[in-house]
């Protein structure tokens, strides 16, 4: 790897799987920065969609890591920032895109703040509305209230989309910001370990947050930078493996952070929906994919 030259300040990385035409918009929104990254890395996770040859062919300029099997998002972005020489990177989700200046303010945040180790941007859904990327530390209580709040949004709720807009208008600082854009300070990174590749998908992100503030660093959430995060592209390539896996991960970050009982009583409820769900799976083709689902669901919850 050629080292990036002393002006340089941000390495992107981004890790696409099937998302051929998700990945090409967030690497030319990258490219149309008015101050773009000195090097953009992109770790496939062995698409079968073209996804490879599509960014051989239009962005020669990127350093491609193409690799023979899905290793993770963690576990790919790890193999893309083992490479970074400059001061900060930039995780991105291929399904996002990012608005003009958005790299050049979440910079300037960083450079303005040392002990902060990781910017958010104000983050958009595709119709423009705004996206609920960041949270309090992940407790049974907390989960619950942020999804109320989350679900009260969805349905148009003044009080809940009055306090969003709220939020996402000024600077604060959260428990923990969204993987799907974030600027983070390489010397932090390193500090802490970079991201545990024990979660395949969901939760490490918010697992690499907490163990930032634990070592006495702060996260940022800076609205003067702007994403669209189109949404869970690659999940719904595969939807069944995808919500297995989000519980899977759940269950380990329980594991991890938040000790026995309240492990237990998620082990409990997740039991419980396992079995509502398979009672509920009658009839119909896709019956007994669903209840196959709902009993790998049961077999995380029992310890399996």
């Amino acid at each position: 790897m050629t080292s990036p030259g002393s002006g340089a300040r941000v390495s992107a990385v981004v890790v696409s799987f099937n998302t051929r035409d998700d990945t090409l918009r967030c690497l030319r929104s990258l490219r149309q920065q008015t101050v773009p990254p000195a090097e953009i890395v992109v770790v496939d996770n062995a698409s079968q969609d073209g996804s490879v040859d599509a960014i051989r062919t239009g962005f020669r300029d990127v350093v491609l890591l193409a690799l023979d099997a899905n290793a993770g998002y963690g576990a790919a972005n790890n193999r893309a920032l083992a490479r970074v020489r400059t001061p900060y990177a930039l995780l991105v989700n291929s399904d996002a895109e990012l608005h003009p200046g958005a790299v050049e303010a979440l910079t300037l945040h960083l450079d303005a703040h040392a002990q902060v180790a990781a910017a958010g941007p104000r983050t958009l859904n595709s119709d423009g509305t705004p996206q609920l990327s960041w949270g309090p530390r992940l407790t049974l209580l907390s989960e619950w209230r942020h999804r109320r709040w989350r679900r009260a949004v969805a349905n148009g709720r003044a009080w809940a989309c009055g306090r969003l807009t709220a939020l996402t208008q000024r600077t604060h600082a959260p428990d923990w910001l969204s993987g799907s854009c974030l600027l983070i300070r390489m010397e932090s990174l390193r500090q802490v370990g970079f991201f545990d590749e024990g979660y395949f998908l969901y939760e490490e992100d918010a697992d690499l947050c907490l163990r930032l503030r634990r070592a006495r660093w702060t996260l940022a959430f800076a609205p003067e930078a702007e994403v669209v995060h189109h949404g869970g592209r690659s999940a719904k390539t595969t939807p069944e493996p995808a919500r297995l896996e989000y519980h899977r991960s759940h269950l380990r970050y329980y594991q991890l952070h938040n000790g026995a009982f309240q492990t237990t009583l998620l082990r409990g409820w997740l039991l419980g929906r396992a079995v509502i769900g398979w009672l509920l799976a009658r009839g119909g083709d896709e019956a007994p994919a669903t209840r196959r689902h709902w009993r790998a669901v049961a077999g995380l919850a029992l310890g399996r």
